[in-house]
């Protein structure tokens, strides 16, 4: 397996793959391909265990293709202005956490499954779920980010605080909570919300500058209301 990252303001990943090879994405994220690849469409691991998914921002049911010739090419394409990050599995022995919305496409042996956060106030509080997905296996995988991404490594005990929304991914064992803003003036106008996601190393981290869903917010209230 090949692949290329194409465009910058809305990029996609092309992959070219040859005969028995195989990729999947959640439902309508391909973008185009070539002539000589099978698609399917399944709930990897069975219905029941897909349901989770449904909490996490992701689609049920993941689209599989499968190159029934050499050399066929597919592409899977971001959904807002960002970035596409590739992420060789192989290299990391315990997988690595995926925050909701953050999983654009992977190969066939990448598994995905929900996880819930060691602190259920966490998800409970925190504006972005409880529930987040735990990628694992040989291969390569493809993230989403929103804006540009920022790649962080933590050592053990060191703590950064991430505005909700803004964390993509994390290994393992990095500890994640969520901390409160002190102080009510902080709270009702310092525009933060009520909340930050507290990450504590040892690990990797993968952080995105912009959350599309408060920039959508954000135009929205712009925008003048009918009588």
């Amino acid at each position: 397996m090949k692949y290329q990252i194409l465009g910058k303001t809305v990029p996609t990943v092309e992959v070219t793959l040859n005969k028995g090879e195989g990729m999947y994405t959640q439902s309508g994220g391909m973008a185009w391909q070539t002539q000589g690849i099978k698609m399917s469409t399944n709930a990897r691991g069975g219905v029941m265990k897909s349901l989770g998914r449904i909490f996490t921002g992701e689609s049920i049911f993941m689209s599989s293709y499968t190159a029934e010739v050499d050399e066929a090419k597919i592409a899977f394409a971001s959904t807002v202005p960002g970035d596409v990050i590739p992420i060789d599995m192989s290299k990391l022995s315990n997988g690595i956490m995926l925050q909701k919305g953050a999983f654009l496409c992977a190969e066939e042996d990448i598994q995905l499954q929900v996880k819930f956060t060691k602190r259920f106030s966490a998800g409970l509080f925190g504006g972005e779920g409880f529930i987040l997905q735990q990628a694992t296996g040989k291969g390569m995988l493809f993230l989403e980010i929103d804006g540009d991404p920022v790649i962080k490594e933590l050592a053990a005990g060191e703590v950064l605080k991430v505005d909700t929304g803004n964390v993509v991914a994390f290994e393992p064992s990095v500890s994640y909570e969520i901390e409160t803003v002190k102080g009510l003036g902080n709270i009702f106008l310092g525009g933060e919300g009520l909340f930050l996601t507290k990450l504590t190393g040892p690990g990797k981290i993968i952080i995105q500058s912009q959350n599309f869903m408060d920039f959508a917010g954000r135009v929205a209230s712009l925008i003048p209301r009918g009588n």
